[in-house]
C-alpha cells in the first residue's frame, strides 16, 4: 500500500491561493511512477474550484469537516450529502481544532463518521492525548478511548478509513514528536481496529500521523513500516515544504518496493 499525504489547508487560504496549492501539487506529482497518494483538504468554500483544478488526477479531494445531519434548519452547516455532491471523496473528523474550540465530543465524532459513510466519503477520524495526558502516561488510554467512541458498532464499507493520530501537544508547536513513540500508538490502534472490524476491513484503513511535520522531520515518519502516512497542516500551504514532503515520501516508496 502507498503511503498516504493529507493536506489540511484549514483555514489559511482563499479560493485563489487553493487554486494555487492545488496547481502546485499536480506539477509535483507528473512524471512519477512511485508517488504517494495525495488528498487535500482546502476550505468549503474552495472546494468546488479545487475540485475542477485536480479532476482527472490521482489526487483525491476532502472536506475538513462535516455535519452529522443530512438536511434541515443547521444555519451554516454542511452536509456528507453536499460534500458527496461536489465531489468530495474525504472528510476530517474529530479534528482536536474541533474538539476543543467548538466542544465536539465523541458522540459527535460517532455521528459524524456515521453521516460520512452514509454517503461513501472515506473519514479521516483524528485521535489524540493532550500535554497534561501525555505526561501522566495516559496517551494510549486515550485514544483508546476516543477510537471505541467513535467506531465501535460502526459498519464500515470496503472503501475503508483513515485513523489519523494528531497528539494535541504537537500540532502547531514545532515539536513533532518520536517516531518510536508514534510507532507504538499506532501498533495500539491496529490492535484496537482488529477488534471493531473484520480483519478484510482492517487490512483497508490507514493510519497516519500529523503533528507539526515539515520536510525536515517527514523521512524520519515516513520511513517506518507502520506509519501509513501523514497529516500535514501548516506545511501543507507552502509550497516549497509540500513539495519536498511529497518528494521525500516518493523515495520512501521507491526504496521499499
Amino acid at each position: 500500500m502507498s503511503k498516504l499525504i493529507i493536506g489540511n489547508w484549514k483555514m489559511n487560504v482563499g479560493v485563489r491561493e487553493s487554486l494555487a496549492l492545488a496547481r502546485a501539487v499536480l506539477l509535483g506529482m507528473r512524471g512519477k511512477t512511485f508517488a504517494p497518494d495525495v488528498v487535500v483538504c482546502p476550505p468549503s468554500v474552495a472546494l468546488t474550484e479545487v475540485r475542477k483544478a485536480v479532476a482527472h488526477s490521482r489526487i483525491g479531494l476532502g472536506a475538513q469537516n462535516l455535519f452529522f445531519e443530512d438536511v434541515g434548519a443547521y444555519t451554516g452547516e454542511i452536509s456528507g450529502r453536499m460534500l458527496a455532491e461536489i465531489g468530495c471523496g474525504y472528510v476530517i473528523v474529530g479534528h482536536s481544532e474541533r474538539r476543543n474550540l467548538f466542544g465536539e465530543t465523541d458522540e459527535i465524532v460517532k455521528n459524524k463518521v456515521l453521516a460520512a459513510l452514509r454517503h461513501r466519503l472515506i473519514p479521516i477520524v483524528c485521535v489524540g492525548e493532550n500535554e497534561e495526558e501525555r505526561k501522566c502516561g495516559e496517551a494510549e488510554k486515550v485514544v483508546e478511548r476516543q477510537l471505541r467512541m467513535a467506531l465501535d458498532g460502526v459498519r464500515f464499507s470496503p472503501h475503508g478509513c483513515v485513523i489519523a493520530y494528531e497528539p494535541v501537544w504537537a500540532i502547531g508547536t514545532g515539536n513533532a514528536g518520536n517516531p518510536a513513540d508514534v510507532v507504538r500508538i499506532h501498533t495500539t490502534i491496529w490492535r484496537i481496529l482488529s477488534e471493531l472490524m473484520e480483519r478484510t476491513l482492517v487490512d483497508s484503513v490507514r493510519i497516519v500521523y500529523g503533528g507539526s511535520i515539515n520536510s525536515g522531520n517527514s523521512y524520519a515518519f515516513l520511513r517506518e513500516q507502520a506509519i501509513d502516512g501523514l497529516l500535514v497542516g501548516g506545511a501543507s500551504v507552502k509550497i516549497s515544504q509540500w513539495s519536498e514532503i511529497l518528494h521525500t515520501a516518493t523515495q520512501v516508496i521507491e526504496s521499499q518496493q
